[in-house]
């Protein structure tokens, strides 16, 4: 199965870009941690990126990277996608 993934900002990791995914394109991006079934444990690595192992595997596995600022657009004007 082919997703979708992008960096996105979260509250619980003060703001720092974090990975999210969707499976299909009209579901909303959750945080990796939130999906057990495609998540691998971090690197640990201090500073590290969260979700960076993650972002390796489905890249391998065909998931397409969407840019920040587009997946940004879909959260905070999820409506205009809907027209």
């Amino acid at each position: 199965m082919s997703g979708q993934m992008c960096w996105l900002s979260s509250s619980n990791y003060q703001g720092q870009l974090i990975l999210h995914l969707r499976e299909r394109s009209f579901e909303p991006w959750l945080p990796y941690t939130a999906c057990p079934q495609h998540k691998v444990p971090d690197y640990l690595i201090p500073g590290g990126s969260k979700g960076w192992s993650t972002y390796q595997k489905l890249r391998q596995a065909g998931w397409t990277l969407i840019p920040t600022a587009q997946a940004q657009n879909a959260v905070i004007r999820p409506e205009v996608q809907r027209v």
